[in-house]
């Protein structure tokens, strides 16, 4: 106890650095934390906003044109296939001539 009283001075010395020390690494955590939130949040908001856009944009597609979208997809898809088949019956005029 006697060694304590002579030495407390210093150990209070040391206490303080100590404090000190953790109160600004504690700052600097909240402050990397903080930049890092606020950095996530504009990602965020960017992504936000390139959906909202896109809605708009099927909103306006749907909404000015009607459903009858669907059925002009459907009716290029049957233009497509009757061209891709060669659906056509060959006309053979020369033999007809022949006989």
């Amino acid at each position: 106890m006697a060694l304590l009283i002579p030495l407390a001075p210093f150990i209070m010395v040391v206490l303080i650095v100590w404090m000190n020390n953790q109160k600004k690494l504690a700052e600097k955590q909240l402050d990397a934390t903080a930049s890092s939130s606020a950095e996530k949040a504009a990602q965020y908001a960017s992504r936000v906003q390139q959906l909202e856009d896109r809605v708009q944009v099927l909103e306006r597609i749907v909404t000015d044109r009607g459903y009858d979208v669907a059925t002009q997809i459907e009716a290029l898809r049957d233009t497509r296939e009757t061209e891709d088949r060669d659906a056509g019956v060959p006309l053979n005029l020369a033999r007809k001539e022949k006989a």
